[in-house]
């Protein structure tokens, strides 16, 4: 069994559209700061990737479906879990839910690669960091 990074939000009226209505476009950004988020809490930021590393975490594509829509003030939890690797990148399945309600389901893939833009291997030090969050699909 895969462990869970959890991130909690609350929807402001910058969030939404003048009906109240989450903006589509909004919910990747909640995604991308639960993935912030969890990079944290394995003792990681982008930037200590980048000068420790010399690499950046990129997005490489992004699935994503909207169930329902999610309203002013409400407070949303996106629940996130890496669901298989590769040496050089990763897939994170993402869910936003309010209470038990789903909102949306997002399936994102990441890809490490060095200033120049090309793909490299996953550093053993975060790769290590990483596998209690694994899925049971390791890919090599």
């Amino acid at each position: 069994m895969h462990e869970n990074f959890f991130h909690k939000l609350k929807i402001y009226y910058e969030d939404t559209d003048s009906g109240g209505v989450v903006y589509y476009a909004n919910y990747l950004k909640f995604l991308e700061r639960a993935r912030t988020e969890a990079l944290f809490s394995i003792g990681f930021s982008n930037s200590k990737i980048k000068e420790q590393f010399n690499s950046l975490i990129i997005v490489k594509s992004c699935n994503i479906e909207y169930k329902k829509s999610a309203y002013l003030e409400d407070e949303l939890t996106v629940r996130s879990f890496v669901k298989s690797i590769t040496k050089t990148s990763f897939f994170m399945n993402q869910i936003i839910t309010k209470k038990e309600e789903l909102i949306v389901e997002a399936q994102v893939h990441l890809v490490f690669v060095n200033e120049e833009g090309k793909p490299i291997k996953i550093p053993d030090e975060i790769y290590s960091k990483f596998v209690p969050y694994f899925c049971d699909s390791i890919k090599s």
